[in-house]
């Protein structure tokens, strides 16, 4: 008899809304994306219905037509450390750049988090599209990585953090007073890994978790970042807009985990939705309608243009055929883009 096999859910807290507009909604608290009560909120209802984790998006880079809740929000680590004193179970995931941040103070802070929460912390690999980003991180924009030395830069990241989340092997600690020793030296391990992109001695300053090491999760839809997933992830977010598209994609994924040698079984894919509940069908859609009602044109075209490298897409007409961009937006949010402009054509 085959293992019965079970859904996986999690929850995206996103503050006063995922869309740009839905702070206005009268049910959400304007302060949602700064207010402990509501993440703490939100994550305990996750917990009681027994979803697997909790998810904290997160962007290094904000303008003024970014949505509402990237302009005010926690930083991951600080909120899923005041989650974990609060919660039992529940995956705590948080998401942290490759490209803008050192692996081994990342690897300590993911540690730490899994050693607070018992072992329940989780990665979600991103390697920040937006090419402005490099200016908050004492660069030019033309230092800021193509697409594809992006994505080779997180597969190296991601090797650094799980090296160095081995530093220790599980029973390295002895902590016998009597004795006087506090470990067994070689049970410590120096990762010393030199690189492209990253040199890095180690050990790491902590020791293992119960869980070992962070759960990798990944949303890498273009050609690179389905890569990325198939040989690093543990769990792939997915935001397909059709069965069609969302099939071909999960079998071109599992192939890609085989082809890498790992097992495709242990290789979890999410899809991305936003629930509108209502007891019926013209319930359900009449909320829709009410946040879409909320956005404007010039806040829609705003918010588009983000995706394609801030790009102005008030200058055309809301009547004319979608404009052809080139090569616009392949070195940022390139799977969300060339959908895009995929439906568009179709």
């Amino acid at each position: 008899m085959t293992e019965q096999r079970k859904i996986k859910l999690g929850t995206m807290i996103h503050g006063v809304g995922e869309k740009i507009s839905d702070w206005r909604h009268p049910e959400i608290p304007a302060d949602a994306s700064v207010s402990f009560n509501f993440y703490k909120q939100q994550t305990e209802k996750s917990e009681e219905g027994k979803f697997d984790f909790i998810f904290i998006a997160d962007a290094l880079y904000i303008n003024e037509k970014s949505n509402p809740h990237y302009l005010n929000r926690f930083e991951p680590f600080t909120i899923l450390s005041a989650l974990a004193a609060i919660t039992t179970n529940i995956g705590l995931v948080g998401t942290l750049s490759t490209t803008y941040s050192e692996p081994f103070s990342v690897a300590r802070q993911f540690a730490s988090l899994d050693q607070l929460s018992g072992g329940r912390a989780g990665w979600n690999v991103v390697t920040s599209g937006l090419e402005k980003t490099a200016l908050n991180f004492s660069k030019t924009v033309e230092d800021h990585p193509d697409h594809s030395t992006r994505y080779k830069m997180a597969e190296e990241y991601i090797d650094v953090m799980q090296g160095l989340w081995d530093s220790w092997e599980d029973d390295a600690f002895i902590r016998d007073k009597e004795s006087g020793v506090f470990y067994e030296p070689d049970k410590m391990h120096e990762l010393n890994h030199k690189g492209d992109f990253f040199q890095v001695k180690g050990p790491l300053n902590i020791a293992r978790s119960k869980q070992g090491q962070t759960v990798i999760f990944q949303a890498g839809s273009s050609p690179d970042g389905k890569e990325l997933a198939a040989k690093k992830a543990e769990t792939v977010f997915a935001i397909i807009p059709s069965m069609k598209h969302a099939q071909e994609y999960y079998s071109d994924l599992k192939k890609r985990v085989v082809r890498h040698g790992r097992n495709s079984d242990e290789v979890y894919v999410l899809q991305g939705i936003s629930p509108i509940i209502g007891t019926t069908a013209e319930e359900a859609e009449a909320k829709y309608q009410e946040l879409a009602n909320l956005v404007s044109i010039d806040q829609a075209l705003g918010f588009l243009g983000r995706l394609f490298e801030h790009h102005d897409f008030s200058q055309y007409s809301l009547d004319m055929l979608f404009p052809e961009l080139g090569e616009l937006g392949k070195n940022s949010f390139r799977s969300d883009t060339d959908r895009i402009k995929r439906e568009a054509k179709e």
